[in-house]
């Protein structure tokens, strides 16, 4: 057949591309600016686009796990799950009034703000490596672990080894890993750890023959430890050593609490929910909820969110938050590609004089999103707000604190993923002795960092405005 004929047959093919998927990408419930940015590269690049749209264009659960969430549902409703969201203490029991924000939390996420709680920060990778195998090896009841990285490295290693001992002194072992981020992780502990007899499963697996058009990147980004049913761990660290297996460019710097109290009882219902859905396995014995002491001073919350969620939580309590500020709003997020919502909540919130901090790495893991996210704090900080460019390493720690009153930290970046695609872990406390011990870490943070100006913004050089301008045409996708 002729050149021509096949220069006709693909000009043909891009038209019924056009045809057929710019109408649906129309028709989708979702941003301008993400059906924008995909009807462009539908339109100019028909088939590179349809296999981008088909693989990473949808929120695609799988028919599988969407049955199995229906069931989910209908399961829990008889078990002792849902009583947990009747938990919520009166105003009695809380040091303080609650915060309005942790109504809305409430009424956009279904779980109750709780009193009495203690929590600790840690911003070194091997305390928080102490703290969590010590908890491990008093363990007589159970350890339920998720993490969206687990290594086989030097920190894997050393959870594993006390996941083991806990085993063998009959305690019950589950560990969740997100089967992307801890691929390499099933090929060799995994299997080790199996033979000792812990159950550990992947999360979200993928599977191209049974889910094709399924989300690849669509992952498990939550990083989660109950031990006992009284003792949690959560933040922003994976189990995993600092330097990520990286020589070169500083290690990683994150933020992660341990946590007891009531509060202890929603965290692990995040872990026994994501355990149903990827094993079908209700586990709601009394023994996982044993009676813990409310003798804490902070008043906490769980805030869970992910694409299978109505509401987008997550921003909501964020945007929310800034709004509400009347003195000071600071933020750390190793990634930054906000909203239109969350820069407006920040504009507005520098002309209402509030003090409005930014701490980001001055480079991340990955190149396109640092080019988007200058583009982002560069607008910003022509606004008036702070912009704080961490040198050293990079910041992983995802937090945030609001008039010295407030907090929220936990798996969640400060970007789009994190609102739409990822399922993530959030925390919110109030309580002046934990949010104070927050703030000094962020302060910690602005202290080692650089003071951004106008010259450090990508405008400075035209091939650095260009970069920035072109990355953020796919903020939406990023």
């Amino acid at each position: 057949m002729s050149v021509l004929f096949w220069t006709h047959l693909l000009a043909i093919s891009e038209w019924m591309i056009r045809l057929i998927v710019l109408p649906i990408i129309v028709l989708r419930k979702e941003r301008p600016a993400t059906c924008l940015a995909w009807l462009a590269i539908v339109f100019f690049e028909p088939w590179i686009g349809l296999g981008a749209y088909l693989l990473v264009g949808e929120n695609r659960l799988g028919r599988d796990r969407l049955k199995r969430r229906r069931r989910r549902r209908a399961v829990l409703e008889t078990s002792e799950y849902p009583k947990l969201g009747s938990r919520r203490l009166d105003g009695a029991a809380l040091e303080h009034e609650s915060h309005p924000l942790m109504d809305l939390a409430e009424q956009v996420v279904g779980l109750p703000i709780v009193g009495g709680n203690q929590v600790a920060f840690y911003s070194n990778t091997d305390q928080v490596v102490d703290r969590l195998v010590e908890a491990i090896d008093r363990a007589t009841s159970h350890v339920h672990l998720l993490f969206y990285i687990f290594r086989d490295d030097y920190v894997g290693r050393r959870v594993a080894d006390a996941l083991v001992r806990a085993q063998c002194r009959g305690a019950a072992c589950r560990v969740l890993a997100d089967a992307v981020a801890s691929r390499l992780m099933f090929r060799s502990l995994g299997r080790e750890l199996r033979a000792q007899g812990v159950e550990i499963h992947p999360v979200l697996p993928v599977n191209l023959i049974r889910r094709p058009f399924a989300r690849l990147d669509l992952r498990n980004h939550r990083k989660l430890a109950v031990i006992d049913g009284s003792v949690a761990f959560t933040g922003s660290q994976n189990i995993v050593e600092a330097s990520y297996g990286h020589s070169r460019g500083g290690v990683w710097h994150d933020v992660m609490a341990r946590i007891t109290g009531p509060v202890v009882h929603d965290l692990a219902g995040v872990f026994l929910e994501d355990w149903f859905h990827e094993t079908g396995e209700v586990l709601d014995r009394p023994e996982l909820f044993p009676p813990v002491a409310a003798d804490g001073r902070v008043a906490m919350q769980v805030v869970p969110t992910g694409p299978d969620l109505p509401t987008e939580a997550f921003q909501a309590v964020l945007v929310e938050a800034i709004f509400r500020a009347r003195r000071s709003v600071v933020i750390t997020s190793p990634y930054f590609i906000p909203s239109e919502a969350m820069l407006l909540a920040l504009r507005l919130a520098v002309l209402r004089g509030v003090a409005v901090s930014l701490i980001v790495p001055r480079r991340s893991d990955h190149l396109l999103v640092d080019a988007a996210g200058s583009f982002y704090w560069e607008q910003l900080l022509h606004s008036g707000v702070h912009v704080y460019l961490f040198p050293e390493g990079l910041l992983h720690a995802k937090t945030l604190t609001i008039d010295n009153e407030f907090a929220m930290f936990g798996s969640a970046n400060y970007d789009i993923r994190s609102f739409d695609l990822n399922f993530e872990l959030n925390v919110l406390l109030q309580g002046p002795e934990a949010v104070a011990e927050l703030c000094m870490l962020q302060n910690e943070y602005m202290a080692m960092s650089n003071l951004a100006g106008f010259d450090d913004g990508p405008s400075r050089t035209w091939g650095g405005r260009l970069k920035a301008n072109f990355a953020k045409l796919f903020s939406p996708l990023l």
